[in-house]
């Protein structure tokens, strides 16, 4: 949070009163997966919630390729007043991550103290599929050892308990909001918002296993 203080002077050039401006600092969430994942909702749906609380918000895919087996690499930023969509290095205070190896890929974005949340699927990569390179070991210990918070779980596997694999995205989002004092009233209008009608019980349900994981 950033506190601005302005003095006004009337005509004699007396300092008259103060008025004193809080902004809040802009926040940084970056979303990455493969290309298939649903990536692109779970940053749209977290746009969208934001929105709802009156927030500045800029949502953009600025890296990889959408469709399936390619990088997808998206940037939330939210404040009072937000003027590039773009994430540097080191700016980062999340990175939400729908597979192992995407999570590596990217910490070098996240700020000290910043958090790393991540399902611990592996996908190979197509260098791994042509044999090219191995799938590299122990990347959860890895990132770990360099400071940084790492939240590693199994949302696959809470996916299909929820009734699809394809929900590992509300999985994570669940996961997410418990680092968010949004009501389940807000996250909920948001799902509804963002989600078809015939797969929002199933995308409810993986949201809350996802929480309460």
């Amino acid at each position: 949070m950033e506190i601005k203080f302005y003095a006004f002077r009337d005509i004699a050039g007396t300092a008259s009163n103060i008025h004193v401006e809080v902004t809040m600092e802009t926040k940084n969430i970056m979303i990455v997966g493969v290309g298939g994942q649903g990536t692109l909702l779970a940053s749209k749906l977290l746009g969208r919630l934001l929105l709802g609380k009156g927030f500045d918000v800029k949502v953009s895919e600025v890296h990889g390729m959408s469709q399936r087996g390619g990088s997808v690499v998206t940037y939330v930023r939210w404040g009072d007043r937000v003027c590039s969509p773009i994430i540097d290095k080191g700016q980062a205070d999340c990175i939400l991550s729908f597979e192992l190896l995407e999570a590596a890929r990217y910490t070098e974005f996240l700020k000290p103290g910043g958090r790393i949340i991540v399902n611990s699927q592996q996908i190979n990569p197509m260098p791994v599929i042509a044999g090219m390179a191995a799938y590299p070991e122990n990347l959860e210990e890895k990132m770990s050892a360099t400071g940084i918070q790492v939240d590693a779980f199994d949302a696959l596997s809470l996916a299909e308990e929820a009734g699809s694999s394809k929900a590992v995205n509300l999985v994570l989002m669940g996961r997410l909001a418990k680092h968010f004092d949004f009501t389940d009233e807000e996250w909920m209008d948001a799902i509804e918002h963002s989600v078809p009608p015939k797969f929002l019980k199933l995308n409810k349900k993986a949201f809350e296993l996802g929480r309460s994981a």
